[in-house]
């Protein structure tokens, strides 16, 4: 399930690169100005927030991945990473349900349940005093 995850990430990486992307072009062809900013500043500012978005959604797609591939919990900063996704993508749905409309709120919540799930199901290691022994318990007085 965390190789599915990853996949998500993936592809939700590049869709996002692809929209700012479309988004930058628009901004550069429309050459208008809002509120006296440079056209040319919009669209380079679109084009890194595009490209910053989509790095760390790779980033946090390559986390799963490689929990996924290794079977093992991913480490603390991975564990961390993968909350603040799984929160990014909790707060960006309820408010995409009223701008964007209830598809777009199903597909961030199906990325929310996925990355709840490869949490759970990798959660942390046990510590070695909590692990059990293959010694037999000390027999009852």
């Amino acid at each position: 399930m965390a190789v599915v995850t990853a996949l998500v990430l993936f592809g939700e990486a590049l869709g996002i690169f692809a929209i700012n992307a479309a988004l930058a072009t628009v901004a550069e062809n429309q050459n208008m100005s809002l509120a006296g900013m440079d056209p040319k500043m919009m669209s380079g500012g679109t084009w890194v927030l595009g490209g910053l978005c989509a790095l760390l959604l790779i980033g946090c797609g390559l986390i799963p991945l490689l929990a996924g591939l290794r079977d093992r919990s991913p480490g603390r900063f991975g564990r961390i990473a993968l909350i603040g996704c799984a929160v990014t993508h909790g707060v960006l749905g309820a408010v995409s349900v009223g701008l964007v409309g209830w598809a777009a709120f199903a597909f961030l919540m199906a990325v929310l349940a996925l990355l709840v799930f490869t949490l759970l199901a990798y959660g942390p290691e046990p510590r070695p005093e909590d692990r059990t022994s293959d010694e037999a318990a000390p027999a009852a007085a």
